[in-house]
């Protein structure tokens, strides 16, 4: 089986898109908000219709913001902390951390819907993966690693992009211009995006920094001078190696500002770097069309065209 195509879902980024691109005014038949479960099921058919995966699973972040990521860089994540847990939110809810004890900042809205998605999803056969202690990203690398056929994963997240590689093959299926402008990335896409190989690509985002996650980068180095010191020194233990070497090419400034980071650099790139040798387990086959459990949930919970078109893409793909 692991030789046929396997799409990687980031889940939360999808559902997260979901609910903020439809109307609140989708509601359950009791009035509770349906719009992230019912534009994640609009997703997930569409994917599947267009890529025709022969397996697919849900990644999910069991923990969004690990312990060890936080004692390693204090900075990472902070500024999407919410200022409580909410009482009795799931494990993962966009999400709340197994092991921090801390909450990803969503609106309730989105939080009450997580557990529906669990429940749909569970009736449709679709696996959802995590690991305790680990994010959904770096379910997706290993999965991404250990699957013997092409992977095609699909997120709005660039560190990502890490895991591109033509060769296995891995691609990234790129949803930050919408659903309707997806990017296919692969190798070239990415040199030709930032002029670096995607294998550099943790250490290029150490480098430049990334805001939304927390990371700062080093002062004074954007992105064009993160690529050209890659594309001179290979990757970050290389340029280090030459920042202690007077007779390296390095400038005097640039010297002086990987000297200032270096306690940063020492530890950024491990919380950059997406796991990629977790124990999980291995996705099945792609279920054929869902049965009646799926049909109560899609009755009590309003789920209306959209579990229709989940209904006809897993039909279509089952020949």
């Amino acid at each position: 089986m692991s030789h046929g195509r396997l799409m990687l879902l980031d889940t939360a980024s999808l559902y997260f898109r979901a609910f903020h691109g439809l109307p609140s005014t989708l509601r359950s038949p009791d009035g509770r908000p349906v719009n992230a479960v019912r534009g994640l099921l609009d997703f997930i058919a569409r994917l599947i219709t267009d890529y025709s995966p022969d397996a697919l699973a849900c990644c999910w972040d069991n923990d969004w913001r690990p312990s060890w990521r936080v004692e390693l860089l204090p900075s990472y994540k902070t500024h999407r902390v919410a200022p409580r847990v909410p009482a009795g939110a799931p494990v993962g809810a966009g999400g709340v951390g197994a092991e921090s004890g801390t909450a990803e900042e969503a609106p309730d809205e989105l939080e009450a819907q997580v557990p529906v998605i669990m429940e749909v999803l569970d009736a449709l056969g679709l696996p959802v993966i995590g690991a305790d202690g680990y994010e959904a990203d770096d379910v997706i690398g290993t999965l991404a690693t250990t699957w013997s056929g092409p992977v095609d994963v699909v997120t709005g997240d660039r560190d990502l992009f890490q895991l591109v590689d033509d060769k296995h093959p891995v691609r990234i299926v790129y949803t930050a211009r919408g659903m309707s402008r997806l990017a296919e990335v692969d190798d070239a896409w990415v040199r030709s995006k930032y002029g670096i190989a995607p294998w550099q690509y943790a250490d290029f985002a150490v480098l430049r920094g990334d805001p939304s996650d927390g990371i700062p980068g080093v002062a004074g180095i954007g992105e064009k001078i993160a690529a050209s010191l890659l594309g001179e020194y290979d990757d970050l233990a290389g340029l280090m190696r030459a920042a202690m070497d007077s007779d390296s090419s390095l400038t005097t400034a640039t010297r002086r500002k990987l000297a200032d980071a270096v306690d940063y650099l020492g530890v950024a790139g491990e919380v950059v770097r997406v796991a990629r040798d977790l124990p999980l387990p291995q996705p099945g086959p792609l279920p054929g069309p869902p049965g009646a459990r799926f049909d109560e949930l899609a009755e009590r919970h309003g789920l209306g065209s959209s579990a229709d078109r989940i209904r006809k893409a897993l039909a279509a793909r089952a020949g």
